[in-house]
Parts: structure tokens; sequence; C-alpha cells
């Protein structure tokens, strides 16, 4: 994957206009989280991305960035790594990264609904600590793992298994389409257990088993890899 960074003299020419006077029913943290967002997005997203789009590469120097302009967990308490925002920031933050780019916008929205929401609803004390943090800085991106080759998001056709040998549990099976899987360092895998309950489960990249090769010749929105692993 080719993480270089390539310069553009482009400008993004975007002027928004509040047709319906929505900018009246936000409050002054909602319109100063937009403002921030939107003049990221026209300086770092939009000179960009065309070129990256057209070369098939993840823009990753951007991640930080994302981190930075508050778009990882904006609704998740700060004291997790999130923004400590209400759920109508999280979406005006993600319509502008909508604006400016569909793959950002999955990139970070993969990053706080799912693998960062589900850590912080469903994780224990422990797992918050460890992995949200660094997920609300961007230090650690994550992947969402349900989608797989045979029966795409159907979770009641899903085969991917977990077994439970009693020192550790065992994760088999292969996901596909998995936004941000190439760069994850962690990624939420679904699968069923042993009675056919489906259970989520935290997977590190470097743990045994585990791999994310890219997918080539695909026309997508987002930075997304077939990845497959085997504990």
């Amino acid at each position: 994957m080719s993480h270089d960074i390539k310069k553009s003299s482009k400008t993004d020419l975007y002027e928004y206009h509040d047709y319906y006077n929505i900018d009246e029913l936000l409050s002054e943290d909602h319109l100063l989280a937009r403002d921030a967002v939107r003049e990221w997005v026209k300086q770092e997203v939009s000179p960009i991305i065309e070129d990256y789009a057209n070369r098939a590469a993840c823009p990753v120097h951007l991640f930080k960035g994302l981190a930075e302009v508050g778009a990882f967990g904006p609704s998740l308490p700060a004291e997790y790594g999130g923004g400590g925002m209400d759920e109508i920031a999280y979406g005006i933050i993600m319509q502008e990264l909508e604006r400016g780019d569909s793959g950002i916008r999955s990139m970070a929205s993969v990053q706080g609904s799912l693998v960062m929401y589900p850590i912080y609803k469903y994780g224990n004390e422990e797992q918050r600590k460890k992995y949200l943090p660094k997920l609300g800085s961007g230090e650690f991106i994550g992947c969402f793992g349900l989608t797989e080759p045979d029966h795409g998001s159907n979770p009641s056709g899903m085969i991917t298994n977990i077994k439970d040998d009693g020192d550790a549990y065992i994760l088999n099976g292969a996901k596909m389409w998995i936004t941000n899987s190439p760069v994850a360092d962690i990624a939420v895998v679904w699968a069923k257990d042993e009675q056919g309950i489906i259970r989520g489960m935290i997977v590190e990249k470097d743990m045994k088993g585990f791999s994310a090769p890219e997918i080539h010749g695909k026309m997508v929105t987002s930075c997304v890899s077939d990845w497959r692993t085997c504990f």
C-alpha cells in the first residue's frame, strides 16, 4: 500500500448556503465543530483525495488530522478518548467529511461508531482504558469485521466461529470488504460461539493467524480489504 503524500494545487471552492435556516437550530458548539471540520476538509482532503482515489491509495496521513478535529467518537465520553458531545455534533461532523470524500467519512464513522462505541458499550473497563484513548487520538486504527465472502452482512448466515479451549478463545473464519482493515491495529470481529450466539471479539493485528491483504481491482468508497483470520 502506498502511503506517500501527494501535493496538489487544487482548491476547494465549496460555499455553504443555509437555505433552510438550519443554523438557527444548532448550538455554538455544533457550529464551531462544523466549521473546524469544514476548514480541515477544504485544506487537507479536497486538494489530494482525487489523486489518491485514482491511484487506489489510502491517505493514512489524514487519520491523525481526523482525530485532531474530533472525528473519532465525537459523542463518546472525553475520559475514554471521545469528544463528549452529542449525536447532533456527530452527525454534523460526518456530514462535513462526507461532503469532502465518502471514503474518509467511512473511515471515521467505522472508527467511532463500529469500533469505539461497541468497546465502550459492551467491553469491560480494562478494555475501555486500553483501547479507547488510543483509538480516539488516532494512535490506533480499528475495523469492524462482520461481512463475509459467502454471506455478506447477514449475521444469521455467519460461519466465523469461536471456540473456548479452556485456556483461550479460538477464532476461525474469513471476513471481506472490511473498511480500514489493511491499516487497522485492532478489529472488532463478530462470530458465533458454540451455542450459536453472536459475540464480538477484539483482535489485535499481531495476534497469531491474523492477516489483512488488500483487494485489488475494486471500485468502492472506502479503504477496504479482504482479511482472513484463524487462531
